[in-house]
């Protein structure tokens, strides 16, 4: 049993891969399920009271889950210390980071597969106590569904096989290992079965089928997943901030864009508005530093840092941030002054980010003066100097870098003699027609996000969004000695049609931005110019003249709703206007053909009725089932006594009585039930059109009291024909009410069903009242051992 519960938690846990990326993570939970398993195993096999068997379970749980993540802070490296709680403490935030700012595959950093070992670790001494001492083993699978919830809400490929096939194994073990060592009497061989049996179970899987076919067409967004693909599992809701972790694939895959923008600005180029950057590119998540050291207070007068030589461009923007919502204020680059803020907010000399611990720019309205040196290709080709104005940290390569980031920098670069050639040289592969822009790809293939292992497996697939391109640049930049960083931000907006007057600059119109134009780029630094931006993903923002070739000058994509857009090399637009999306008025779209649309229309009204009329088929065919049993051939072994053919007449006389308005007592006998019945007014009145069916009602008790508690007798009447004349005197007493729930929602089967839908609640009741006295049996024999008072 022990391995079979075992079986069954690690089978669903193969779809946990998706919401994990790889399977180093899978190892610690194979190490956790078994440990308890076992010792279950062990503790069962000594004969040990069940509380006892399952609080061992427990200390084994709490000592493989020390030993294998707080070691070092455990005495004899698995006995829990005051240290080892507080590493448990540190374990569940970084989980609760990881859940709440990163999206689907996450890297299995140590945080997220604690929490994930501990809740498979009591997974297994849950699903042990359903099915041993409380001998619920078919309640056990709600655990196991439990398991599959979490990738069938975040994978955009659902549970898949693999976990589905291991689950129903693990199902099976256990309700087999149930019946071998605790046996079923009524399901022995020499047991007579309901032939009934199989009937019932194709209707059950008819309904079952029908529900799932018909729920997703009654709730919208079922075609697509219960959460947008990539997305994250947070319990706080959605954010209508960006996110600064550079997971941008979930706001990016927003239908509808929140978190909207409008700004107006004097400056003559397409403008990027930059919320934060990220410079640290170790290991399997990158994220910005905040450097809480260094940060300055006030945002009313901002300095670079570093020296700029050459003609300055200056730019006024008025920014309203409406519902966005972020710790992160977004500004065009580089802010040298920022008015109309309300509340505390600082900013950082390194990146000139400015952000706030307490307040957000929730409703903001704030003015950013901005200054930037006019960047040209002279310039950068002049800039060859060593950075010497900024952190080292901007020019460290990543630890444990795969060889294939380094292999395709040098190739790229090869026959660029400067840094400002071997720019010119990554952006262009990125933007070559070897690489596809897609949001998709990289769920489909398990690398959405950020992090080293992503940006090998972009490489090799050669198909991402924004963030990948990005990485990818920045990250070969450093590799040829260049100073990178991301920046992460919006991309230029759209025009809104308005205007907006800026103090002493005129009126300039007005653009929007919101969730659908989250963007990252790569900064590369250059001695005397500064942090200059690139574009280096296709079909996407804005291609500064400095950064392109000759052919495709002044280059710009405005794909506000970020479709899957081949990666072609970029076209000259005339002007910033919104690209139509396929299938709008306005889009181009030709008509489709309407036949699918009618048949999936008929389908549905079909697979409708036929789920508003499987009660009355369910009815119709348990009665038919229960009408025409015949008697066993002479020799064989007589029916049981729920099986003869008289039981199930009066089972069905029940159930008519039921449907229309006399339900049976449980503690009611037959002939009390029989006179009650035929002293209502739903059966007439005896003597007149109604006789018949007061002795059909006689005769059906007679008989089921003659198999239930006499000799056996000879063959009686058909029961069928019986029960039609009770049926039918029914019908005909009934008023029209009555007469339609009798049919179509027959009260005998509705309080089956809800009967069936409550157990596993039941089960869990159960399980709470049996714990509950367990838990008082073992106070009662532990005060029998203390010393009695005088």
């Amino acid at each position: 049993m022990a391995g079979s519960v075992a079986v069954a938690v690690l089978g669903p846990a193969l779809s946990l891969n998706g919401v994990f990326r790889g399977w180093a993570w899978f190892m610690p939970l194979i190490t956790t399920v078994v440990v308890v398993a076992l010792a279950l195993a062990i503790l069962r096999s000594l004969r040990v009271q069940p509380l006892l068997a399952t609080l061992g379970a427990l200390a084994s749980l709490v000592g493989i889950l020390s030993f294998t993540f707080c070691r070092q802070d455990s005495f004899l490296g698995f006995i829990p210390t005051s240290g080892t709680f507080e590493a448990v403490g540190r374990h569940i935030k970084r989980a609760a980071e990881t859940v709440v700012s990163e999206s689907a595959p996450v890297a299995p950093n140590t945080g997220i597969v604690f929490v994930a070992c501990a809740c498979l670790g009591l997974l297994v001494v849950l699903i042990d106590a359903l099915a041993v001492p409380l001998s619920m083993p078919a309640a056990s699978g709600i655990g196991l569904l439990a398991v599959m919830v979490v990738p069938a809400t975040i994978k955009p490929q659902s549970v898949g096989i693999a976990g589905f096939i291991g689950a129903v194994v693990g199902f099976l073990l256990i309700l087999g290992c149930s019946q071998w060592f605790a046996p079923d009497s009524r399901l022995q061989s020499g047991a007579p079965r309901s032939s009934g049996q199989f009937r019932r179970s194709l209707v059950t899987g008819a309904l079952t089928l029908g529900l799932a076919l018909v729920v997703p067409l009654a709730i919208p967004g079922f075609e697509t997943g219960t959460f947008p693909q990539g997305s994250r599992l947070s319990p706080w809701g959605t954010s209508n901030g960006l996110n600064p972790m550079i997971t941008l694939g979930n706001s990016l895959r927003s239908p509808t864009g929140a978190g909207r923008i409008t700004y107006a600005t004097s400056s003559s180029s397409p403008t990027y508005l930059r919320s934060v950057t990220v410079e640290h590119f170790d290991g399997e998540t990158w994220a910005p530093d905040d450097r809480s050291a260094t940060r300055r207070t006030g945002a009313d007068r901002i300095e670079t840092g570093y020296d700029l030589q050459g003609e300055v461009v200056n730019a006024v923007t008025s920014i309203n941030a409406g519902l966005f919502t972020s710790p992160y204020l977004p500004t065009p680059y580089a802010p040298v002054s920022v008015n109309g803020l309300n509340g505390r907010w600082t900013w950082d000399p390194a990146t000139l980010s400015i952000m706030s611990k307490e307040t957000s720019t929730l409703a903001q309205r704030y003015v950013v003066f901005s200054a930037t040196p006019k960047v040209t290709a002279q310039s950068l080709s002049q800039a060859t100097a060593p950075a010497r104005s900024i952190s080292g940290d901007f020019l460290r390569i990543p630890a444990n870098l795969p060889g294939i980031v380094r292999e395709t920098a040098d190739a790229v670069t090869a026959s660029a003699g400067s840094n400002y050639a071997k720019a010119l040289a990554i952006q262009k592969y990125l933007r070559s027609s070897e690489f596809t822009y897609s949001l998709q790809a990289p769920v489909q293939n398990g690398y959405d996000g950020n992090g080293l292992s992503v940006l090998a497996d972009f490489l090799a697939v050669k198909s991402g969004y924004c963030v990948h391109f990005s990485s990818a640049m920045a990250v070969m930049a450093r590799v040829e000695g260049i100073p990178s960083r991301i920046a992460v931000g919006y991309a230029p907006g759209r025009l809104t049609g308005e205007t907006v007057a800026l103090v002493g600059q005129g009126s300039f119109p007005e653009y929007e931005v919101d969730a659908r134009d989250a963007h990252a780029w790569p900064e590369l630094y250059f001695e005397g110019l500064g942090w200059v931006p690139f574009e280096p993903t296709p079909s996407r923002g804005f291609v500064p003249e400095y950064a392109s070739e000759a052919s495709v000058a002044g280059n710009l994509s405005t794909n506000a709703d970020e479709k899957e857009v081949p990666s072609t090399a970029a076209t000259p637009a005339p002007s910033v206007a919104p690209v139509p999306v396929p299938g709008t008025p306005g889009a181009g779209s030709t008509e489709s053909n309407p036949l699918p649309g009618i048949l999936a229309s008929a389908a549905a009204v079909l697979l409708l009725a036929a789920f508003l009329g499987s009660p009355r088929i369910s009815r119709s065919v348990l009665r038919r089932s229960r009408l025409n049993r015949k008697e066993p051939p002479e020799g064989a072994p007589p029916p049981g006594d729920r099986d003869a053919p008289a039981s199930l007449a009066w089972a069905e006389l029940q159930d008519l009585a039921t449907d229309f308005g006399v339900p049976s007592a449980p503690s009611e006998t037959p002939r009390n039930f029989s006179a009650r019945l035929r002293s209502s007014a739903v059966l007439g009145e005896a003597g007149g059109l109604d006789d018949g069916a007061h002795t059909a009602v006689v005769s059906l008790t007679s008989d089921f009291e003659r198999q239930r508690y006499g000799r056996p007798a000879g063959a009686a009447s058909s029961a069928a024909a019986r029960i039609a004349v009770v049926r039918e005197s029914l019908r005909n007493n009934a008023g029209w009410w009555a007469r339609f729930r009798a049919t179509w929602v027959p009260p005998s089967l509705m309080r089956r069903w809800f009967h069936a839908l409550g157990a596993p609640f039941r089960a869990v009741g159960t399980l709470g009242r049996n714990v509950g006295q367990a838990a008082v049996r073992s106070g009662r024999a532990i005060r029998g051992f203390l010393p009695q008072r005088r």
